[in-house]
């Protein structure tokens, strides 16, 4: 038993069941009265162990690597992350995965100086860092000419996009250089974040796509080029945005930046004026400055290699989606039909100006729909709602084609290839910053596509630190006590990988003409019903479905997902592109343009009306989803990641009120568990991460060998490596002898 006096620093179970810091305020008999960190007071038994518990001398100022921590439980973890947070530490380890919170605070943690210090030292010789990080994915890189990458994942808010460009900014600088080329590639960041970055509730810079970025260097460590990828941005953001939030920040440092007298000429106001800004309630963003940031992408582009022809060209279609979503329709009957008539304004005739289209070629595009039947082409008009949901159509369309021309652009200024003839091998980091997993009050298609993304990188890290490793042991012949962590895979077979899996019954039911979400959830329920990882809606009457992801149960309204998974424009909005004097235009729909011409071509009409189903089934078949190019997209990027020596950062959120010095326990608790955290420190803590050859060993620890204990020229090289433990380290369960290979642990 260990007594308490006035003054002791302590540790009190909360009643979520973790461990907060206290401090005895009076001992009276055998109770004592605790103060904790928000004020309250609490009466409890002071023995140790019933309530109350003395803090350990580590406890006060919390460990750097939470392998040493003596408390191994969800409590010990907190407790440490809580301390660290609290005096400004906001980099943890658990072995070589670094822990990042996000401090909401600029900190100077990131100077020339801090550079020079993490550059060219071993991981863990200095207090954690997201340089060590980007130090040691160098280090390795250029050791064993191996490809390396960085998975930095967490949720939105948690601050994975500046740990991703802190990585690029210490890579560029350690390449030496400081050339034009390492320019480029940082100077593509404000562009992309412009276009791509939006304020949420969760995130006043929260990106709406995922990037995967590839670095490429020389024999030499010197930066070669770069090359990026995007995944999946978020198009209804451009139509719509949740209360509070706002569209991307591109459209108010268009509004804010661009000179009067070229507002004029694109007939722009405030961003009030528009209904794809307005409508949220949410025009501002604490702590940005449109105008400025305007300036910042303007100088980027230039140096990107955006003419001034790209760059007006670009506002033009900017200013042209601003007015379309200002474009109103009035409701009609015509020959007993819902009808609609595009309602008289100038935001009109501006867009169709912007768009360089005839009013009379726009106004048809965007309240009627043409069909091709079995025999002839049928115009049928459209109600004022189809209507505006096809000026949506449109606008989302040449936003997400603008997007993609950008990394196109983009690419094409900062991917160097090898010279003809060149025997120069380039290696290379990759660094993936992804959206984080999401589970909001309604949940649409694109929450499924990113949380099926984050099921496959946790799937990702699962393999690496918990399956590859404790294979590797079982192979190696090394005693080893197995660890008991969360496998996602039963997740990914639902969703992506069994026969019939719940992506697949998507595509299925977007290719089926008379398919409608309705149908979609009727199929998925009755083929998945028994899985423990499906969730069926209540009654016929609910509308839903839900998974069970790692990161907890998500249930997803299924309206919309046809639509939005058919990702097509009307053959009346291609038309309109087609005829369109703006060269931007056209290029953004080039492929699909192209597309539609060779159908166009190979199509045979058949007038015989049972084949009429099966022809239009079979048209529909050739076209790909969203979810597939999704999940081709995926594919290729898991590729990538498998053929790299990954590293992984965890980032956290400590509060959902972006305030620093703030830390949610309740909220950190829950990211501790969905990120499988405890069972990593587990694994590293117990197992032997640090693993070398025979032979590597022995070449690179030979000067500590004794020759008269063991001569390697006469003896098995496997026996030198034991000497060599044996004489150097002290604790015997520091180092296995395997069967090819020698393992150590982290000290």
């Amino acid at each position: 038993m260990v007594l308490l006096t006035k003054g002791d620093n302590v540790w009190v179970d909360s009643d979520i069941g973790v461990a907060i810091g206290a401090k005895v305020r009076k001992v009276t008999g055998d109770k004592c009265v605790v103060v904790d960190d928000t004020g309250k007071e609490r009466v409890l038994s002071h023995q140790n162990g019933s309530g109350v518990s003395l803090m350990h001398p580590t406890s006060v100022e919390g460990v750097a690597d939470m392998i040493r921590l003596g408390d191994l439980n969800e409590a010990g973890l907190l407790r440490n992350l809580q301390l660290r947070h609290k005096q400004g530490h906001i980099y943890t380890y658990i072995g070589s995965v670094l822990v990042a919170v996000n401090p909401y605070e600029l900190l100077p943690l990131y100077t020339a100086e801090q550079v020079h210090l993490y550059h060219g030292r071993q991981l863990g010789e200095l207090p954690p860092h997201v340089f060590a990080i980007a130090d040691s994915c160098y280090f390795n890189m250029r050791r064993n000419h191996c490809n390396q990458c960085c998975i930095i994942s967490g949720e939105s808010g948690a601050g994975k996009t500046e740990s991703t460009k802190l990585m690029l900014q210490f890579l560029a600088a350690v390449s030496g250089q400081h050339s034009w080329i390492e320019q480029q590639i940082l100077e593509a960041n404000p562009i992309l974040e412009a276009f791509g970055n939006a304020k949420t509730i969760r995130n006043d810079n929260s990106s709406r796509f995922g990037k995967y970025v590839e670095i490429f260097f020389n024999n030499k460590g010197v930066i070669e080029g770069a090359h990026m990828e995007q995944y999946l941005l978020e198009k209804s953001r451009v139509c719509h945005q949740a209360s509070n939030e706002r569209n991307y920040h591109i459209f108010y440092c268009l509004l804010m930046g661009l000179p009067e007298e070229q507002k004029k000429i694109l007939s722009l106001g405030k961003a009030e004026d528009y209904s794809y800004l307005n409508a949220s309630g949410c025009i501002t963003c604490d702590g940005r400055e449109d105008a400025t940031d305007y300036s910042r992408i303007r100088s980027a582009l230039k140096i990107l290699t955006f003419g001034d022809r790209d760059c007006w060209d670009i506002f033009k279609l900017l200013a042209a989606i601003l007015h379309m979503g200002n474009i109103d329709f009035r409701g009609s009957i015509m020959n007993n039909m819902e009808s609609s008539d595009v309602s008289a304004s100038p935001h009109f005739t501006m867009s169709a100006k912007l768009l360089e289209v005839d009013t009379a070629s726009l106004d048809a595009s965007l309240t009627k729909r043409t069909f091709l039947t079995n025999r002839e082409r049928v115009c049928k008009p459209l109600s004022s709602e189809q209507a505006r949901d096809t000026r949506d159509a449109f606008a989302k369309a040449i936003y997400s084609k603008m997007f993609l021309w950008l990394f196109e652009k983009i690419n094409v200024a900062i991917h160097k290839k090898p010279a003809q003839g060149s025997t120069q091998g380039y290696n290379s980091i990759g660094l993936l910053d992804i959206f984080g997993f999401e589970n909001f009050k309604t949940n649409s298609f694109e929450q499924l596509c990113i949380n099926f993304a984050n099921e496959q990188l946790q799937q990702f890290f699962v393999r690496h630190v918990f399956k590859l490793e404790q294979e590797e042991y079982t192979r190696e012949d090394i005693s080893w006590k197995r660890i008991i962590f969360t496998d996602n895979q039963p997740t990914l077979d639902l969703l992506a990988v069994k026969p019939l899996n719940i992506l697949s019954l998507i595509d299925e039911e977007s290719h089926f003409p008379k398919g409608t979400d309705t149908t979609m959830l009727s199929k998925m329920n009755q083929v998945h019903k028994s899985n423990s990882s499906y969730i069926v809606s209540k009654s016929d009457h609910d509308i839903y479905f839900g998974i069970k992801h790692f990161a907890g149960a998500v249930y997803y309204n299924p309206t919309g997902f046809l639509e939005k998974n058919r990702d097509a424009l009307s053959p009346d909005l291609m038309g309109l592109v087609q005829k369109s004097s703006s060269k931007l235009l056209r290029l953004l729909f080039e492929k699909d343009l192209n597309a539609n011409t060779m159908k166009q071509n190979n199509s045979k009409v058949v007038i015989t009306p049972k084949s009429s189903l099966r022809q239009v089934n079979e048209k529909c078949r050739g076209t790909t989803t969203l979810s597939s190019q999704f999940r081709q997209s995926l594919d290729s990027l898991m590729r990538a990641l498998s053929i790299c020596e990954p590293h992984f950062i965890r980032c956290f959120k400590p509060n959902h009120s972006k305030a620093a010095k703030l830390f949610d326990r309740e909220l950190c608790i829950r990211q501790l568990r969905d990120s499988g955290m405890l069972e990593t420190i587990r694994i590293r803590k117990s197992g032997f991460p640090i693993r070398h050859t025979y032979r590597e060993f022995l070449s690179r620890y030979r000067v500590l060998l004794n020759t008269v204990t063991c001569d390697p020229r006469t003896e098995p090289e496997e026996e030198c490596c034991n000497a060599i433990c044996k004489a150097v380290i002290r604790q015997e369960d520091d180092w296995r002898i395997g069967k090819t290979k020698i393992f150590l642990k982290v000290r």
